[in-house]
C-alpha cells in the first residue's frame, strides 16, 4: 500500500499520465484502481480535514475555525470532455476550481465545476454540502466578484457575515487652487482630471494574499495546471491529496 500510495503521489506531482507511471513503482491498473476507489469512498476528502484539524490544533488553533477566505481559479482542460467552458475574464477554456481556506491557508472545501460558470453562481455549489460541518465559522472574505446573488445566498443560507475585500479606488480628479493664496479673497478653485496611470500590481489585499498563496502552493503539483481527467470528481480529489500533503508538511515540520 505504501508503493501505490507512493506511485500516486508520484503522478501528482510530476504531472505524468497513470499510463506512464515508472517500472519501480505498482502497476497502473493498480494505483489508478485504489486511486479512483478512495475518491469514491471520500477517502482523500476525509485525510485532508483529519491533518487540517491537527495542524490547526499543533498551532494553537481550535480545531474547526470561525472565518475563511473564498476564492476560484480558472485552468484549462485538454479535449477528453467533460464539464467545460470560457472564462471571458481569465481567456481561458476549462474548469474553475473554487477554494473556502481558513485564515491560516488551509483549505476547508473545494469544488470544481466549468469556468464559464461566474464565481457568485459557483458559491451554492460550494457551501451548500458544508452548512452544518463548520459550526464556528460566522464570516467570509470575497473579493468584488462575489457581490450580489454570491454575498445574499451566503447571508440568507448559512448567516455569515460577509465582507468584501477590494482595493481603495483610485481618485479621478482633484481640486487646485488658484490666486494669492496669501489672500482668501483671491482664491478660486478648478478641478482638474488626473491623468491616469498604468495599471500594475498594487500590493497584497488584507485577508485576500491568504487564499491567493493557497493557489500557489497547489500550483506546485503539476498534475493540477491542466486538467486531462474527464471526470470532475478525479479533480477534486487530487486537489484533496494536494492539500492533504500541504497539511501533513506544516504538521511534520513546522509544528513537529
Amino acid at each position: 500500500m505504501r508503493a501505490v500510495l507512493n506511485g500516486i503521489f508520484y503522478v501528482l506531482r510530476s504531472g505524468c499520465a497513470w499510463r506512464m507511471l515508472p517500472r519501480n513503482y505498482p502497476p497502473r491498473s493498480t494505483v489508478y484502481g485504489y486511486f479512483a476507489l478512495f475518491r469514491d469512498e471520500g477517502v482523500w476528502e476525509h485525510i485532508m480535514a483529519t491533518l487540517r484539524e491537527r495542524c490547526r490544533v499543533q498551532a494553537g488553533r481550535e480545531a474547526t475555525p470561525s472565518a475563511g477566505i473564498i476564492d476560484s481559479q480558472s485552468v484549462k482542460t485538454t479535449e477528453r470532455g467533460g464539464p467545460r467552458g470560457y472564462d471571458g475574464g481569465k481567456k481561458l477554456s476549462g474548469r474553475k476550481r473554487h477554494l473556502l481556506v481558513d485564515t491560516t491557508g488551509l483549505v476547508l472545501k473545494v469544488v470544481v465545476h466549468a469556468a464559464n460558470l461566474q464565481d457568485r453562481e459557483g458559491i451554492p455549489l460550494l457551501l451548500a454540502p458544508i452548512k452544518v460541518v463548520f459550526p464556528r465559522m460566522n464570516k467570509v472574505w470575497v473579493d468584488q466578484g462575489y457581490t450580489g446573488t454570491g454575498r445574499a445566498w451566503i447571508e440568507q443560507e448559512l448567516g455569515w457575515e460577509v465582507e468584501v475585500v477590494r482595493h481603495p479606488w483610485r481618485s479621478r480628479g482633484q481640486w487646485v487652487p488658484h490666486g494669492d493664496l496669501s489672500d482668501v479673497r483671491t482664491v478660486w478653485f478648478s478641478y482638474e482630471r488626473i491623468k491616469p496611470t498604468r495599471t500594475g500590481f498594487r500590493g497584497p489585499l488584507p485577508r485576500r494574499w491568504v487564499v491567493e498563496r493557497t493557489h500557489s502552493w497547489l500550483n506546485r503539483f503539476r498534475k493540477l495546471l491542466v486538467r486531462f481527467d474527464k471526470r470532475v470528481e478525479s479533480h477534486e480529489a487530487l486537489l484533496e491529496l494536494a492539500c492533504a500533503l500541504i497539511a501533513f508538511r506544516k504538521v511534520i515540520i513546522i509544528y513537529g
